[in-house]
């Protein structure tokens, strides 16, 4: 009897773990469950000066429409790449649609993505300033952000960076609302359609 009272305990603890884990069966993956927290926990974003690849500063958000967005570093050769290509179609998908939605890839490591740097990542992935942009915020802006928005960076062996990647959702109230896979065009589609 005690083996089946202390089988039937661990399996209640591991299904309340499991039920933690999965924000209550919401979601598969840690990042799942973050995923989820997010689009019910609208937080605000204060205002930040951005350079964009042009060399213009903006004051990022503008309210009043949504906003795209991801972190990349323009040197990374691996999902930056892929994930830029993501974004272009991202754009044409959305073009397509007739939605003119602002977006931006912005480098988590501005000193060394310098304006030549965010130009030439602009320029392979067919991003021409609208209406998809590559900026960089001031250093000190860096850790606020990625904390805001929930980015994980850590520097590997050989000069880059370890980072996780989605098409984050910045809502026309200036709140980042929505956080979504880099492919997942109609789920992006129908959260900006419903922000209009």
């Amino acid at each position: 009897m005690k083996q089946v009272t202390f089988t039937l305990s661990a399996a209640l603890l591991g299904c309340a773990a499991i039920w933690q884990a999965t924000d209550g069966g919401r979601a598969v993956t840690a990042e799942g469950a973050r995923r989820v927290q997010i689009a019910e926990n609208p937080v605000h974003v204060p205002p930040v000066s951005l350079e964009t690849m042009d060399g213009s500063l903006q004051m990022w958000p503008a309210q009043g429409q949504p906003i795209l967005l991801e972190f990349i570093y323009t040197t990374c050769p691996t999902i930056c790449q892929t994930s830029g290509g993501d974004f272009a179609e991202l754009r044409d998908h959305l073009t397509d649609k007739g939605l003119d939605v602002p977006m931006y890839s912005v480098s988590f490591d501005p000193v060394t993505d310098a304006l030549p740097e965010l130009q030439s990542y602009g320029e392979a992935h067919g991003a021409s300033g609208q209406p998809w942009t590559i900026a960089r915020p001031e250093t000190d802006a860096v850790a606020g952000l990625l904390d805001l928005f929930r980015v994980t960076v850590i520097p590997d062996r050989w000069g880059g960076y370890q980072h996780n990647i989605a098409v984050l959702v910045i809502n026309p109230n200036g709140e980042f609302a929505g956080a979504y896979d880099t492919r997942a065009f109609a789920d992006i589609r129908s959260a900006v359609e419903a922000m209009l």
